[in-house]
């Protein structure tokens, strides 16, 4: 049966779902999802990264971080930027300021600039992690605010800052339990400690292993199973699997003016329009490989040379087809260009003449990975209703080691390993 709900009953509906979902999530994971807030609808393409080419700001020790972010409104309003410490679960720690940070923040960004013949006006602003006037001091967890300058707060990212003291290793294997073979993807790692001195691993040791680089279903708590000489091992299958998903779709706007294979129509209005050919459901379809980007995004456009100023803004149209197996529940488009948000912007709305779920997100000239997510009336989040699970897919798993000793104020963060399932083991 089609869906014949009003759209006011649906956003009602909708928003206890939220509710719902968002007060488990923070029971779940100890306030997580509390730390990364965010924008409102005039800031958009936020991206923060350190200097690898993925968008995950994970930065060593004096190392550089980047954040860039457009401000619609072009009224080259006033930003400022604030940094906390956080411990291994995202609690304030323990630190004052003054003993994590060198200098002042609480410092307002002065590097911007206006967008360059686009017909989306807005003023792209810039940051650099250290700068001149403040730099960190110590590593961990640290969370970046962006206020404005009635100091309300627009929104927040997690960065987390390592020392390279400890190796860490680690496979990912096809799950053990005959129920999970096909859909589930096991981390088994090791963690070497050389001649880095840890008295008591299971209590001085965090592990926390992220998927895709989505703190949402990060993992953590995990102990180690046993230890040979400096070497800690973890062997869990359950404990540290991942479901599958499968491979991101994905649509390119570099050029403005040219369909792709993804991209079936181009209109011109305020902003251009980028209508995407209807995606459909894989989750009852045999696994196919092509490459991704898990998740992420690269601004870039033909028409212009720097796209942090000439990109040009277009209203991307999604579509899917309505299939019984959704029922009732709220669908939502995904990824890295929204943080993963599930939000009224990303969320699909139900179409009674073609029989669609459409949504159109406003997003910068690029390349980007999206897919379809599922919000159930329980409040969980379902990442494979559309897409499917499998245990072939290639998915990138971040490894971060904390450590706290005896009497210390903080968790320090003493390695990190990284493990890709593509080529994955029995």
């Amino acid at each position: 049966m089609k869906p014949q709900k009003t759209k006011q009953v649906r956003r009602i509906r909708h928003a206890f779902s939220l509710l719902f979902f968002f007060f488990s999530t923070s029971i779940l994971v100890q306030g997580q999802e509390l730390l990364e807030i965010a924008p409102p609808e005039n800031i958009k393409s936020i991206i923060f990264k350190g200097p690898t080419e993925d968008q995950f700001p994970l930065i060593q020790l004096g190392e550089s971080l980047r954040l860039e972010f457009d401000d619609l409104t072009a009224r080259e309003t006033d930003y400022y930027y604030r940094i906390r410490h956080c411990d291994h679960n995202w609690e304030p720690s323990q630190l004052l300021k003054s003993q994590s940070l060198d200098g002042m923040d609480n410092q307002r960004i002065i590097d911007y600039r206006n967008s360059y013949n686009t017909l989306q006006a807005y003023s792209n602003y810039r940051l650099q992690l250290p700068n001149s006037l403040v730099r960190v001091k110590v590593s961990g967890n640290y969370v970046l605010e962006i206020l404005n300058s009635s100091n309300q707060l627009q929104f927040s990212r997690r960065f987390v800052v390592y020392e390279p003291l400890v190796v860490v290793g680690g496979v990912a294997k096809r799950s053990r339990n005959f129920n999970f073979v096909n859909t589930k993807q096991s981390i088994q790692f090791s963690i070497n400690t050389g001649a880095f001195r840890v008295v008591n691993p299971r209590q001085q040791i965090k592990v926390v292993i992220i998927q895709n680089d989505q703190w949402r279903t990060a993992i953590n708590g995990l102990k180690p199973q046993f230890t040979r000489g400096p070497e800690l091992i973890y062997r869990y299958d359950q404990e540290s699997s991942f479901f599958g998903g499968n491979e991101y779709l994905n649509f390119d706007t570099s050029d403005l003016r040219a369909p792709t294979a993804a991209i079936a129509k181009i209109r011109v209005e305020d902003v251009y329009q980028h209508y995407l050919y209807t995606n459909q459901y894989r989750y009852d379809r045999p696994y196919t490989y092509f490459p991704d980007i898990n998740g992420d995004f690269e601004l870039r456009t033909l028409q212009g040379r720097d796209p942090s100023r000439e990109g040009e803004y277009t209203d991307v149209h999604f579509s899917l087809p309505y299939r019984d197996v959704m029922g009732l529940d709220q669908l939502y488009v995904y990824g890295k260009f929204n943080n993963y948000e599930l939000d009224d912007i990303s969320r699909m709305e139900y179409n009674e003449e073609n029989g669609m779920f459409e949504a159109t997100v406003r997003l910068k000239q690029g390349f980007y990975n999206f897919k379809y997510v599922a919000l159930n009336d329980r409040g969980e989040l379902i990442d494979s209703k559309v897409s499917g699970d499998f245990h072939f897919t290639e998915n990138n798993y971040r490894l971060l080691v904390y450590f706290r000793d005896f009497g210390g104020q903080y968790d320090r963060l003493i390695g990190i390993g990284n493990v890709s399932s593509a080529g994955i083991a029995n």
